[in-house]
């Protein structure tokens, strides 16, 4: 929280009528650490002492715990959210992925897809997820079955889709693969990286790419149509899970201890904008709904902010 005119001297802080601690207090910053068991919802910060506007701060709920998520969630257009259980190298769980409903049920929907990776939904409607282990990427149908639709793509992390209906996959070794009618060819090369590459398809055609790396600070990969790589010039220190809201604006997971959060990128040549803290352990992924509510994922468990 920024601001100014903040006392420096010890006071009971409240979200709503909770008690939070401050992590960090300066007279123009404070910190807020949320207390874990507090309702969602949009709540105001109530500080002593402090007689200007009320702020106020949106808290996420949990949706679904017991995940093992290594990419964004993904949205289907009737607001439900699949998640996977990826697991270990070779681990084939006994749930590859499951749905959870806008009521916050969780319902296995496919299982057998070895360590079930990144989600897309396609121009079908219908669900595609990439599996590293297998270098493939299945389509999932309604009923949970699934069809492979790509093989040989190394080791498969992020998917997205074009307009025209091209599917892009990132190999985590460096290559990003366009892939139609089961046929492969590589489109761009970047360096590879430690983790997975996200993927994220921008509304005017650019392909977007994080790709965390041993590195101190790695940058966000643009390319163009035509395979033409550019990095934005703001770098993050563990830039992982993208994703677009309504109004086309880039958002960014950055996973590094101790500035995990989302990122909003309004102008891509501007320094980012933390919109949404992360804590422990850190954020991996979001997406966006069909009526713009916001879905942000850990490894072990998703959230959702109350549009």
């Amino acid at each position: 929280m920024r601001g100014s005119g903040f006392s420096l001297e010890q006071g009971e802080v409240r979200l709503g009528d909770t008690p939070a601690r401050l992590a960090f207090r300066s007279s123009s910053r404070l910190v807020i650490t949320i207390p874990p068991d507090l309702d969602g919802g949009l709540l105001p910060i109530r500080l002593p002492d402090f007689r200007g506007e009320t702020a106020h701060v949106h808290v996420a709920s949990p949706w679904a715990t017991g995940l093992h998520q290594v990419d964004s969630p993904v949205f289907d257009r009737s607001g439900n959210l699949f998640v996977t259980y990826s697991g270990s190298r070779g681990q084939e769980a006994p749930v590859s992925i499951f749905r959870v409903t806008r009521a916050g049920t969780r319902e296995p929907f496919a299982s057998g897809i070895v360590n079930a990776t990144s989600m897309a939904l396609g121009p079908d409607d219908q669900l595609y997820v990439s599996s590293r282990f297998e270098g493939a990427v299945y389509r999932i149908g309604a009923d949970g079955q699934r069809e492979q639709v790509a093989s040989d793509l190394g080791v498969a992390c992020g998917i997205t889709f074009d307009a025209e209906g091209w599917m892009y996959v990132g190999d985590r070794s460096g290559t990003i693969f366009r892939v139609r009618d089961r046929r492969a060819s590589a489109f761009a090369s970047l360096p590879p990286s430690v983790a997975a590459f996200h993927l994220a398809m921008s509304p005017h055609g650019e392909l977007f790419v994080a790709a965390p790396t041993l590195g101190a600070y790695d940058f966000v990969y643009r390319i163009s149509r035509t395979g033409d790589v550019q990095t934005l010039p703001h770098p993050f220190g563990r830039p992982q899970g993208l994703a677009f809201d309504p109004d086309g604006v880039l958002h960014v997971v950055d996973a590094l201890a101790g500035t995990s959060g989302v990122y909003r990128l309004a102008d891509l040549n501007a320094p980012p904008e933390l919109v949404v803290a992360g804590g422990s352990p850190p954020l991996v992924g979001l997406a966006f709904g069909p009526s713009g509510e916001l879905a942000v994922a850990s490894n072990e468990t998703a959230y959702r902010f109350e549009n």
